[in-house]
């Protein structure tokens, strides 16, 4: 009986370990995916959580240091009209460029500028295949 009730003890301990573990790995990787327009909506309400947003980089608006590896941009919507200032450093992804459609992942401040952890890029239209061109031709 003793052994028993000394093996239940220690599997509810294992059981407990992992399901905390399991909770604080999906609460420190899980984020919130927005576009840009729907953060720019909810500002006040998801400013200091982490997020991830999709959006376009704003024309005229990227600042480059290779020194350093800072970079800030603006990450507007599809019209470039509204936006919020970006800064990340790291690695320059090869296909960034004014115009072009990309996912960031960081925090948004309460001063209105997003502060990126990661910064991809997504592909570009050429990638896609031409109307018809999958069509066998007999």
């Amino acid at each position: 009986m003793e052994r028993n009730r000394r093996f239940i003890v220690g599997a509810s301990i294992i059981v407990a370990a992992v399901a905390y573990l399991v909770y604080t790995g999906i609460r420190e990787t899980s984020v919130y995916y927005l576009t840009i327009d729907e953060l720019l909506s909810r500002r006040e309400a998801v400013a200091g959580e982490g997020l991830r947003v999709a959006g376009r980089v704003g024309t005229k608006s990227v600042q480059w240091n290779p020194a350093t590896l800072d970079l800030k941009f603006r990450l507007a919507n599809f019209e470039d009209s509204d936006g919020v200032p970006v800064a990340y450093t790291g690695v320059l992804p090869d296909m960034f460029a004014e115009g072009r459609d990309v996912i960031v992942e960081g925090t948004y401040a309460r001063d209105g500028s997003f502060h990126a952890r990661t910064l991809l890029t997504a592909c570009p239209s050429k990638y896609e295949a031409e109307a018809g061109a999958g069509v066998a031709k007999e």
